[in-house]
């Protein structure tokens, strides 16, 4: 069984490097671009952005002249067709056949489109605004992936090495119990530290695996691709004034400038409703020919007229538009509220953790710095014979231990610096 399990190894470590030779190189710049191209939210968003704007122009709309072609067939059995019961008053019956055309212009209707046109551009700018904050999303995402699959490579070097190193003290200790200078329970330590190291090789193994589909499906692939990643510039100092750096986070973050852009685009569309009780003033023409036509009809025809309508009720639809659309607008000045403070609460947080992550870096770096000294002298301690195998795993263990935490403190130190670009609006 254990000959099996160390050839189930062997093979993926093999299979690895061989899967190594045809990795494409991909920095963390070109994982960002690759992903803020491809990645279906990216268009979803740009998409609903155009809508909007296609919105703009429909408000607009209004202000232009409205033509319409009209043409009519009439034909009456005989001249008391004209005449209608029930005390309705009609326009004439008449033979006839006509072609003509209407243009309406509305001259003002006291701010109802001017509000509902600015209402639409603020709902477009929005839009375009939540373009950017998706593309600061999905650019986190690729950072805490990318980051993810460097911090499973590292690992995996650490368990490929602790397995080498393993493997020959093992080979050490057996060759020294077959001339009776050291224990079988030795060689069983060493066999079963051999086994745990063989262990964590396979688990950082899947976890690079799992990293680099996390990592492909964000760059738009729907393949198992693996990538030859490559070590990115390390960040510069970090900002020491909280106070500073909130200030930046609410200025700079796109969704909160697509949440004050939605607010006030609520406000006026809600003045717009308020509009609804204003009259509305527009000028009317209508011209056209009557080729067949009774006696006593001119050709054709022409007529003007400014028409001027002011509703007065229509059973309380305008008051139910009115309070909705304050309400709405109450709940889009509530949700901006909301959202600065989470915005203030999460910068502060990602700050904190940044520099929290920055100091288990620099005493990670002490404590592996240390731990290989130790092993360095208990390895030299056993070979002489003046401590245990116990002693000499245990220090192996916390150097392994080490490594380990050394490695994840420092790629967590880039990942929280990534989230605390991302909360202050500098990752686009």
């Amino acid at each position: 069984m254990m000959k099996i399990f160390s050839l189930a190894l062997l093979c993926t470590l093999l299979a690895n490097s061989f899967a190594a030779e045809d990795m494409q190189p991909l920095t963390l710049a070109d994982a960002r671009a690759r992903a803020l191209q491809k990645h279906p939210k990216i268009s979803i968003a740009a998409l609903k952005a155009l809508v909007a704007k296609a919105g703009v122009r429909e408000a607009r709309a209004a202000y232009l002249p409205n033509l319409s072609l009209n043409a009519g067939a009439v034909g009456a059995e005989d001249d008391n067709t004209r005449i209608v019961g029930s005390g309705l008053t009609v326009s004439s019956v008449f033979d006839r056949a006509s072609v003509g055309a209407t243009i309406t212009q509305l001259v003002t209707d006291f701010g109802r489109t001017s509000n509902l046109r600015a209402g639409a551009k603020l709902r477009a700018e929005a839009e375009g605004r939540n373009v950017e904050a998706t593309r600061a999303q999905i650019l986190l995402q690729v950072d805490a992936a990318y980051y993810g699959a460097l911090q499973a490579q590292a690992l995996l070097r650490v368990a490929e090495e602790t397995v080498k190193t393993r493997q020959q003290l093992r080979g050490q200790v057996s060759a020294l119990a077959s001339n009776q200078l050291k224990s079988e329970l030795d060689v069983s330590f060493a066999e079963v530290a051999l086994e745990e190291g063989r262990l964590l090789a396979i688990r950082a193994s899947n976890d690079i695996a799992a990293a680099f589909a996390t990592l492909a499906a964000l760059l738009g692939s729907q393949g198992a691709e693996r990538f030859a990643l490559t070590e990115g510039v390390e960040p510069g100092p970090l900002p020491s004034d909280a106070t500073e750096v909130i200030a930046i986070a609410l200025r700079n973050r796109p969704d909160l400038q697509r949440l004050r852009l939605e607010r006030d685009s609520a406000a006026r569309l809600a003045r717009a409703e308020n509009s609804l009780w204003y009259p509305t003033v527009s000028v009317q023409a209508t011209a056209g020919v009557i080729p067949y036509r009774e006696r006593g009809l001119n050709q054709d025809y022409a007529a003007a007229g400014i028409i001027l309508n002011w509703p007065i009720f229509s059973g309380g639809a305008e008051f139910a538009k009115q309070d909705a659309a304050a309400l709405r607008a109450k709940a889009a000045e509530a949700m901006l509220l909301d959202e600065e403070n989470n915005a203030v609460r999460d910068t502060r947080i990602a700050l904190l953790n940044a520099s929290n992550a920055r100091e288990r870096v620099t005493i990670t770096e002490r404590l592996l710095a240390q731990a290989r000294r130790s092993y360095a002298l208990a390895d030299a301690r056993y070979k002489a014979g003046s401590s245990s195998f116990v002693e000499l795993g245990q220090a192996q263990l916390n150097q392994i231990s080490a490594e380990l935490g050394h490695t994840g403190a420092r790629y967590e130190y880039l990942l929280r610096r990534s989230l605390l670009d991302y909360q202050t609006g500098a990752l686009r």
